[in-house]
């Protein structure tokens, strides 16, 4: 990228399509970088990287985007907490950094493991199905087979 994107750039570049962008950005998912003079939206290389981490997160989590924003909110905070890390702040103020890191961490993991399990449910009832289709498929089988066929009779 060579200098601001416009939104259909942006777009573009992360496989979207312009109407995505703007509802990310009615929904708090995403903010331009800037503006051009004449108010068009200008966006950057965090943007993009933005833009691509709402869609990965789309494609791991569904299209809840009230979730996709509670994960983004954490990360968010995640990076401001790393940010103050470098400040060189007392030990008194790393380590209250550091218990919130760990608590929206460990809120994090709480998210995922849930979503695990909500997917470990859907696919045990589809292996049940599974086996219920093949116990059918084999109780056909077995009855046209001793059926006589009606040549036979």
């Amino acid at each position: 990228m060579s200098g601001p994107l416009r939104i259909g750039a942006l777009a573009e570049a992360a496989g979207v399509s312009t109407r995505t962008v703007r509802y990310y950005e009615q929904r708090g998912l995403l903010t331009p970088a800037g503006h051009s003079v004449g108010g068009e939206r200008r966006y950057d290389e965090v943007s993009l990287a933005r833009l691509r981490r709402i869609r990965e997160l789309a494609d791991i989590l569904g299209s809840d985007l009230d979730e996709i924003g509670a994960v983004l909110a954490a990360e968010d905070r995640l990076a401001t907490l790393r940010a103050r890390r470098q400040a060189g702040d007392p030990a008194p103020a790393r380590v209250a950094r550091l218990a919130e890191a760990e608590a929206i961490n460990a809120g994090l993991q709480a998210r995922v493991r849930d979503r695990i399990a909500r997917l470990q449910s859907m696919l045990d009832e589809l292996e049940a199905r599974s086996l219920y289709y093949a116990q059918m498929r084999a109780e056909l089988s077995a009855s046209s087979l001793a059926a006589p066929s009606p040549r036979q009779v």
